[in-house]
C-alpha cells in the first residue's frame, strides 16, 4: 500500500515539473517571438523611411536629360566643372541655370571631348580640361542677347543672334579652358566672358607685340586649341574659350535645338 501511494505520488511530481517545463518553454518562445515582432516592426518603419525619400531633378536638368543629351562627367569623370552661368561669375553678374550644376552635350559630342582630354593627358599627364558651360537652351541665350549692351555688329562677335540659334543651343558646342589637376585654371591673359578683344585668337600677335599677352598666355591658348582640335573641335576667332564641333547647319540637321 505504501509503495503505491510512493508510486502515486512520484508521478505527480513529474508530471508538475514536466508542466513547469512546458510553461517556461512558452514563456522564452512568447519573449523571442515578442521580439522577433519587434525587431520587424523596425525593420518595416525604417524600410518606409527609406522608400520615401526621392531624388529632386532640376527642370532644365530634366529637359535635358529628356532630349537625351549627357552629364559629360559620366563620359570622363576627369574633366573638371565650373558651370559659369549657375553662379553669378559672368557677364551678366546673374544666375540664369538655377539648380543646375552639371555640364550637358550631345553623346557624340560629349565622346570626342574625352578624346580631347585624354589626348592632353597624354602630352602632360598634370592638367585637364575644365569645362565653363556646354548646351544652352535658347531661352538663355535670348537673356544674354538682351543684357549685352553693345551695337549689333559687335554683339554678334559674342553671343549669337538667339533667332538664328547658337550652336550652344543644339548642344554641340563648350566654353572650357585647361587647368591644373587641382582646379587651377591655366592663365590665358584673359578671362572668360572678357568681350575685348584681348580675348580675340586671331589678335594675339598684336597682343603679344604690344606687350599686353604673354609668350606663356599664347602658348596656353595654343594647347587648347591644339587638344582640341585634335578630337575635331573648332574654335572662334573673337573668344578663345569657345569650340564648336559642327557647324550651324549640321547641328541642325542632326539634333533639335534646346528651347
Amino acid at each position: 500500500m505504501w509503495c503505491t501511494h510512493r508510486n502515486v505520488f512520484l508521478l505527480l511530481l513529474l508530471i508538475s515539473n514536466l508542466l513547469g517545463s512546458i510553461s517556461c518553454s512558452n514563456d522564452n518562445l512568447q519573449k523571442k517571438v515578442s521580439t522577433k515582432k519587434l525587431n520587424s516592426t523596425n525593420l518595416t518603419n525604417d524600410t518606409i523611411k527609406f522608400d520615401i525619400v526621392q531624388i529632386k531633378i532640376d527642370t532644365l536638368e530634366q529637359k535635358l536629360m529628356d532630349a537625351n543629351l549627357v552629364d559629360i562627367q559620366t563620359v570622363d569623370s576627369s574633366i573638371l566643372i565650373d558651370l559659369k552661368y549657375s553662379t553669378i561669375n559672368n557677364f551678366m553678374k546673374e544666375d540664369v541655370y538655377g539648380a543646375l550644376n552639371k555640364v550637358y552635350l550631345q553623346k557624340s559630342v560629349a565622346q570626342d571631348l574625352k578624346e580631347a582630354n585624354q589626348f592632353l593627358h597624354q602630352l602632360d599627364s598634370t592638367l585637364t580640361l575644365l569645362v565653363y558651360d556646354g548646351v544652352r537652351p535658347r531661352s538663355v541665350q535670348q537673356k544674354m542677347w538682351d543684357v549685352l549692351d553693345l551695337p549689333i555688329n559687335e554683339k554678334t562677335k559674342f553671343v549669337s543672334n538667339p533667332k538664328n540659334g547658337s550652336i550652344h543651343n543644339f548642344g554641340c558646342a563648350v566654353d572650357l579652358t585647361i587647368a591644373h589637376i587641382n582646379g587651377t585654371p591655366l592663365d590665358m591673359g584673359a578671362d572668360f566672358d572678357e568681350i575685348g578683344k584681348i580675348a580675340y585668337p586671331r589678335l594675339e600677335k598684336q597682343f603679344l607685340k604690344s606687350g599686353e599677352l604673354t609668350i606663356q598666355q599664347i602658348e596656353n591658348r595654343e594647347l587648347l586649341r591644339k587638344v582640341m582640335q585634335h578630337a575635331g573641335f573648332y574654335n572662334i576667332q573673337t573668344e578663345w574659350w569657345h569650340f564648336n564641333r559642327y557647324n550651324r547647319n549640321k547641328a541642325k540637321q542632326m539634333f533639335e535645338i534646346i528651347e
